[in-house]
């Protein structure tokens, strides 16, 4: 057996595997034979066990025969005119790539085998199970992903399943709510992210990274395209990133993705999801690189999110709010030094920060018990040490920044106006425009049918 075809085998596994519980899961459920407890864990088990296997096969092949590149491709699926556009599904296999999709595999192991337990005989456990299949597949897509067009499916993938995770208790109110916040922000997000790929596809004719970042294997690739294209893609980008990721201005989703499950939380807006964008921002790196104001612009939103997080989350109220800001800051951090150039770093300080975030929100439920244990044991409350700023600034600046950072700096209400509170209204009045063509073809009385029908969320609901 070459070498070719063993790595050939088991890289198609380690995309073949989520694919794979995701289509078991969903017929089954589909079909109106939804599996038990027992069978979705056992199932999920071997899945990421076998494609974990696979990716660290993968891996050793790749050092054992000093491989820096290898690609996958299944096949040309749009063709016209091979210099201008093609579009081809294509996995790669790299330094940044094979990090990432290990990380992928060992943290939805882990939340997994968590989640079995936490959510046990709960009535929403099969439907956690298939939303949680669809985001370990979109994850793997988007770590392997060659093309820009391969990355935005597995994107999508992504920001689907967390937006129905957020929603995922939909009996009560605020978990719809908040889930549609996400999912306007993510709307957004996704357009600039479709816009960039298009505008790379007009210049380059091709979605590959190859194409756009020469020939050169990951970090040491160079971008093929000029100055000022470099920039007009970059920031498109980037705002694609700071969507996914929550950075500034965007950042007001991020603790109302808390009503979510504390596995989802965890797996999500602790260690994966949230570093989608900075994932996005590595993989087209080379680009900073062509243009310094995209690099300057990279750092600037980076900074001012590491600040935003690092005083929000001193005056959050419960944990997980302040666990997810003190995500914020660590991500802020990774972008500076994305912007920076630290390209390496900035993959350590992934992995290391996803690890850590993950056990700390898994923790977060048992949290308060412990706290109180620890006290009930020492006899008294815990020492508390008054901070740096504390003891340099005065009550006066210490009162104007506690209130900045409790309104969350006031980005909740900004995005509100601008952003969530449009985008329904368009939609509120497509869903009135189409209801009512409907009515004229079918003869129907508007008015009549528009009292039987339930009446949508006015946009002050979603506040």
């Amino acid at each position: 057996m070459t070498l070719d075809l063993l790595l050939q085998i088991f890289g198609t596994c380690v995309i073949a595997c989520p694919a794979i519980l995701l289509f078991v899961f969903g017929l089954s459920t589909l079909l109106g034979f939804p599996l038990s407890e027992r069978v979705l864990s056992r199932l999920t088990e071997v899945c990421v066990l076998f494609g974990l296997f696979s990716a660290v096969s993968v891996l050793a092949l790749m050092l054992l025969y000093d491989l820096r590149h290898v690609p996958i491709e299944i096949g040309n699926w749009v063709l016209i005119d091979e210099e201008h556009f093609h579009f081809n599904l294509k996995f790669v296999f790299d330094r940044l790539s094979v990090p990432f999709v290990i990380l992928t595999y060992v943290l939805c192991g882990t939340i997994g085998a968590f989640t079995s337990r936490y959510l046990h005989r709960e009535p929403g456990f099969n439907r956690f199970f298939n939303f949680y299949a669809l985001f370990m597949l979109g994850m793997v897509v988007s770590s392997l992903a060659g093309t820009i067009e391969s990355l935005f499916l597995g994107w999508e993938l992504v920001g689907l399943s967390s937006a129905l995770l957020v929603a995922f208790f939909h009996e009560r109110v605020n978990p719809i709510r908040n889930g549609l916040r996400v999912w306007s922000v993510y709307r957004i997000a996704d357009a600039a992210f479709l816009v960039a790929a298009i505008t790379l596809h007009h210049l380059t004719g091709a979605g590959d990274f190859e194409s756009l970042m020469g020939t050169g294997p990951w970090p040491e690739g160079t971008a093929n395209i000029s100055e000022s294209h470099a920039l007009i893609v970059g920031l498109l980008l980037l705002v694609a990133a700071a969507g996914k990721s929550a950075l500034v201005p965007f950042s007001e989703w991020l603790p109302r993705a808390m009503e979510g499950p504390t596995p989802s939380s965890a797996v999500f807006y602790g260690s994966l999801s949230v570093h989608l964008g900075a994932f996005l921002l590595l993989r087209v790196s080379p680009l900073l690189e062509v243009s310094p104001i995209l690099s300057g612009a990279v750092i600037l939103i980076g900074l001012l999110s590491a600040i935003y997080g690092a005083i929000t989350a001193r005056v959050q109220s419960d944990v997980k709010s302040a666990l997810a800001f003190a995500s914020l800051t660590q991500v802020g951090i990774i972008v500076v030094e994305i912007g920076l150039g630290f390209r390496y770093l900035a993959l350590i300080h992934i992995i290391g920060h996803a690890c850590l975030r993950t056990l700390q929100l898994l923790r977060a439920p048992s949290l308060l018990q412990d706290y109180h244990e620890m006290e009930n044991a020492i006899g008294s409350h815990l020492p508390r040490e008054q901070s740096f700023w504390h003891r340099f600034t005065t009550e006066k600046t210490r009162y104007w920044f506690y209130r900045y950072s409790l309104e969350r700096g006031f980005l909740d209400t900004l995005l509100f106006a601008y952003l969530v509170r449009p985008f329904t209204l368009f939609f509120q009045w497509c869903d009135s425009l189409e209801r009512r063509w409907t009515d004229f073809l079918s003869g129907g009385d508007s008015r009549e049918s528009e009292e039987l029908r339930p009446q949508p969320f006015s946009p002050e609901d979603y506040l």
